[in-house]
């Protein structure tokens, strides 16, 4: 059922489809880039304000601000406000990132969870060991946390600029890694630096959290519920001595992720139809509802509160904190002081050798059945971006230094962010002098990739174009009636031309609720291709999406030759529904329920959908199916 196609230009007349159908992890790997630079320029305005005129720079973040109901309340600096009230809601999506990954990201295959585990537990170990090494002897090996958490916003960010040349899989590899890293980190804020623990306060606490996992058991999805108690989690934690920024991150690791299922769609069409007939409140709320069920929760809190925590949260964070003094003095002196080599050497040194090392170490023990998703030079690139400390490690500054301590622990911290990204740029460098076949196994590796198609292609049933045996085939659910597979059409068209060896499969998704002949007109398309002229019934659909009717369908078949009669006994049979069922069957296996949903050699696409995308997705798989053969 193949079909070669001949080189040809795109179809004229038509626009390439540039609309992005973005996954939560593409969502939050663009937010993180574009914050770096943001998180940078707050940086340097704290350095600036402070040298400028410290004391007005101290006097801001030292004003205390009390919320009090009745007897009770918080009193804090802004400071600490930031540190222990706004950073709060920067670990909840730190958390909703982990427990994304765990239902739907890489994780999901559960034998996954041992590499990044260790290797995020291995790039803590290693940076701790040196700066306790370095700093054997003083009273300053009380901070050694400070040495160990990558900041995930700064390192992907930087990661765009200076790794190019590493593929998109890195900064999935080491966002689950910086997960791990976020998650130790919080515990070790919570044990090692808390301090006089008031048991009572505590308790209570986790009675609170024992409450939220009864509502959240109950199946209830009022925000308003878990804000109110989530607050009071985090009062009770800050009494507790116990730093409250956990309860962000335990509130996220609780909230679900899912896929969109088509019969939660299909509801909510339902329900939005009602109010369209009948404007009501009453309807209105039906449909507001049934459209906030259909996409989990943990999607739509990262689209609130992401964007809030990496272009406020986070910058505010280094604008309260970042602030020291600089002169030759302080410089010459805090460069030999054990405190900022020991952060500087066990970020820059030691994150890159426990990543790449403690990854390489679990390769081995499993003779190759557990392996990165990308090659030894992606690890070690990755490895020294993460070396990247900042946010995280400011925290832990705050609560283990004070006064010049805590001045040399900034300028540690600080310097991550140039050497960092420098060390990773030479590995960048060193790896593209590589010969070819050398440089893409450097670079993707030879481990397996998660395969998301539940049916995989049959070329004795499937409609397919290109040859048979291409080593990249793209497999897309797409509707006849919907607009966004009419615009996706000629990037196809453009992709094979200029691609020659990619094998293209077309399968039906037909959005019956929403397009009301996407059925009939798939159904059509079965009827020619029993003629032989699927492609060509294809292409004349997508190409007069605005005439599906009956009258509409005969006209194309006559214009192909096709027998009519035949034809038409067929549409009236509806002889292709029982093929059109098999294949929205295979489309909710594999988690499909929009159109046009594209998967590349089975892996799903969450990118963009325009020619440059979609050919560079292609060209990354042709390199892994080359280094595979």
């Amino acid at each position: 059922m193949a079909e070669t196609v001949q080189p040809a230009a795109p179809l004229s007349g038509r626009t390439a489809w540039a609309r992005n159908l973005e996954a939560p992890l593409r969502d939050f790997l663009r937010t993180e880039t574009g914050s770096a630079a943001i998180l940078l320029g707050a940086a340097i305005v704290a350095l600036a304000w402070v040298n400028i005129d410290s004391a007005s720079y101290e006097r801001v973040w030292q004003t205390l601000l009390a919320i009090r109901i009745g007897g009770a309340g918080v009193t804090q600096d802004l400071r600490q406000w930031v540190n222990d009230g706004l950073m709060t809601f920067f670990f909840f999506v730190v958390g909703l990132e982990a427990r994304r990954e765990f239902d739907l990201g890489e994780l999901r295959d559960r034998r996954r969870l041992v590499l990044p585990l260790i290797a995020g537990v291995g790039g803590m170990v290693v940076p701790i060991a040196i700066y306790l090494a370095v700093n054997a002897g003083h009273t300053s090996v009380q901070g050694w946390g400070t040495a160990m958490s990558t900041d995930t916003a700064f390192a992907l960010g930087m990661l765009a600029l200076v790794g190019r040349r590493f593929p998109d899989s890195l900064r999935a590899f080491i966002l689950t890694v910086a997960v791990v890293d976020d998650i130790v980190a919080l515990v070790v804020i919570a044990t090692a630096y808390a301090g006089a623990v008031v048991v009572q306060a505590l308790v209570i606490g986790f009675v609170v959290f024992a409450v939220i996992l009864v509502v959240r058991a109950r199946r209830v999805h009022n925000g308003a519920v878990y804000a109110v108690l989530g607050a009071t989690a985090w009062v009770a934690f800050l009494k507790s001595g116990i730093d409250p920024v956990v309860v962000g991150l335990a509130m996220g690791l609780l909230t679900i992720a899912y896929t969109s299922a088509r019969a939660d769609l299909e509801r909510a069409t339902d329900l939005f139809r009602l109010f369209r007939e009948q404007p009501t409140s009453e309807f209105e709320q039906s449909a507001r509802a049934g459209l906030r069920s259909a996409i989990s929760p943990n999607e739509r809190y990262q689209q609130l509160y992401h964007p809030f925590t990496s272009y406020v949260i986070v910058p505010l964070f280094a604008l309260a904190n970042a602030g020291i003094v600089i002169n030759g003095g302080f410089l010459s002196h805090a460069y030999t002081s054990p405190i900022t080599l020991g952060i500087l050497v066990g970020y820059v040194i030691g994150k890159p050798i426990g990543v790449a090392g403690s990854s390489w170490l679990v390769t081995s023990l499993s003779r190759g059945k557990v392996r990165p998703p990308v090659g030894w030079a992606s690890v070690l690139g990755g490895g020294t971006i993460a070396g990247i400390g900042f946010t995280v490690s400011l925290l832990i500054a705050t609560l283990a230094f004070h006064g010049v301590d805590l001045e040399e622990a900034k300028l540690g911290a600080l310097s991550t962010v140039v050497c960092a990204p420098i060390a990773t740029w030479l590995v960048a460098r060193v790896t593209t002098m590589l010969p070819r076949r050398l440089r893409l196994r450097a670079l993707l590796g030879t481990a397996e990739t998660i395969v998301d198609l539940a049916a995989p292609v049959d070329g004795e049933r499937d409609h397919i174009r290109g040859p048979e045996q291409a080593p990249v085939t793209l497999v897309e659910y797409g509707d006849l009636e919907c607009p966004y597979c009419g615009q996706a059409e000629p990037v196809i068209r453009e992709l094979l031309s200029d691609f020659g060896e990619l094998r293209y499969v077309w399968r039906h998704l037909p959005l019956n609720d929403v397009h009301p002949h996407a059925q009939l007109a798939a159904e059509a398309a079965e009827a020619a291709g029993a003629q032989g002229q699927f492609w060509e019934m294809h292409d004349a659909l997508l190409a007069h999406q605005s005439e599906l009717e009956v009258k509409h369908l005969v006209r194309y078949a006559a214009d192909l030759g096709l027998d009519l009669e035949r034809f038409r006994e067929d549409l009236r049979k509806r002889k292709g529904s029982p093929r059109i069922a098999e294949d929205v069957e295979t489309a909710e296996r594999s988690g499909v329920s929009g159109t046009p949903t594209f998967f590349i050699n089975g892996r799903r696409h969450y990118g963009a959908y325009d020619i440059g995308t979609l050919s560079a997705a292609v060209h990354a798989a042709k390199s892994r199916a080359v280094i595979a053969s």
